[in-house]
């Protein structure tokens, strides 16, 4: 099992307002995670790194997260704490109207795979070398694809797309979408939109697809790869490759 992340400010931004994690516990069980932040004056990065680092703390210091019932009221427990925290700040700090972020994470265990979302930042699955999207975004042109307003050959480039209906810290209650997914897989790979917006699915599994580089490698060259076409949005990427090398399990 091989894991790497990594993020990048971009060719266009300031500052990067993303986070993103890759925990393992006492249990040897990983929770990877990616948070695109979003707000004035700096927020964004403030309410990314608040989850990650909320979810990092609680997680790490697990003996186990137990079964999927007891690991999905642990994900929405936290969630909620997550979600105050961000209000909370938000009303303590002047100039961080708009403060929130999104989150998509994905937690493994020897028994099961989970994904969890809010926003618009990706969770896929590579299976027999192909990219799967498990995440459903969530943003007014998805509501409008959903509705058959639009295609999703026009949602691709609708200049409401970057328009969010759901994310952390930005509504006084809010539930994460879980999801699970079948363990015989080959990779998960976590990203923000600065990814998903630069490069097609069909170019992110040919990179991840590559033989004779490293996890690291492949990840450093997605990251290029957007930078070389415009570098518009921050991006971030976590991998973790679970047919590669020797696996605990």
């Amino acid at each position: 099992m091989k894991t790497f992340y990594l993020t990048d400010t971009g060719r266009v931004r300031s500052h990067n307002e993303d986070a993103v994690n890759i925990i393992e516990n006492q249990n040897g069980e990983y929770l990877m995670l990616v948070c695109d932040g979003m707000g004035g004056h700096r927020a964004g990065e403030v309410a990314s790194s608040m989850a990650i680092t909320h979810f990092g703390k609680r997680f790490s210091s697990m003996s186990s997260i137990g079964n999927v019932k007891d690991a999905y009221h642990w994900l929405q427990d936290n969630v909620k704490e997550i979600n105050q925290s961000i209000l909370n700040y938000a009303k303590e700090n002047q100039g961080s109207k708009g403060l929130g972020t999104t989150c998509v994470l994905a937690l493994i265990t020897k028994k099961y795979i989970l994904f969890g979302n809010i926003g618009d930042s990706s969770g896929f699955v590579l299976k027999d070398g192909v990219l799967h999207k498990v995440t459903k975004d969530h943003t007014l042109v998805n509501l409008m694809v959903d509705a058959g307003i639009i295609t999703i050959e026009a949602a691709k480039n609708h200049p409401k797309k970057n328009v969010l209906t759901k994310a952390l810290g930005t509504e006084e209650s809010v539930v994460m979408d879980v999801t699970e997914v079948e363990k015989d897989i080959d990779g998960i790979m976590l990203s923000s939109d600065g990814l998903t917006n630069m490069l097609t699915q069909e170019q992110i599994e040919k990179v991840l697809n590559e033989d004779g580089i490293t996890v690291k490698d492949k990840i450093e060259k997605l990251i290029k790869k957007c930078n070389a076409r415009g570098g518009t949005d921050n991006i971030s990427i976590a991998y973790i490759d679970l047919k590669g090398g020797t696996s605990k399990w």
